[in-house]
C-alpha cells in the first residue's frame, strides 16, 4: 500500500521534505504533514475524495478507452461506496496518466 499511497501523494503534488530526526520522507497534504506509512488514501474517503476529484477534472479530455474503463471504475467505486475498488481504480488512472 505504501508504494501506491506514495504514487497518489506525488500525483497530488504533495511536497516531500526530509525529517532529520526520524530520517523519513514527509508528505505535506491538506490534513497536515505525514510519513509515508501514515498516508490514508487507501482507507479514508476524506483522503481519497480530493484525489478522485482531481482525476475527474478534465474527464472529457480523456481518451475513450480511459473513460470507458478507469473513469467508469472510479464512478463505480464511489456509487457502491467501495473504497478499495475506488482506490484501486485511482491508482490505475494515475499509472495510465504517467505513461
Amino acid at each position: 500500500m505504501e508504494k501506491k499511497n506514495k504514487l497518489i501523494a506525488e500525483f497530488m503534488g504533495c511536497t516531500h521534505p526530509h525529517n532529520e530526526i526520524t530520517d523519513a520522507t514527509l508528505y505535506n497534504v491538506s490534513h497536515g504533514t505525514f510519513e509515508l506509512s501514515e498516508l490514508r488514501y487507501d482507507v479514508s474517503w476524506d483522503w481519497l475524495m480530493p484525489v478522485i476529484e482531481k482525476c475527474l477534472v478534465g474527464e472529457a479530455e480523456q481518451s475513450e478507452e480511459v473513460s470507458n474503463t478507469t473513469i467508469k471504475n472510479i464512478y463505480e467505486g464511489i456509487c457502491n461506496q467501495d473504497i478499495s475498488f475506488a482506490y484501486k481504480s485511482v491508482v490505475e488512472f494515475i499509472k495510465n496518466k504517467k505513461n
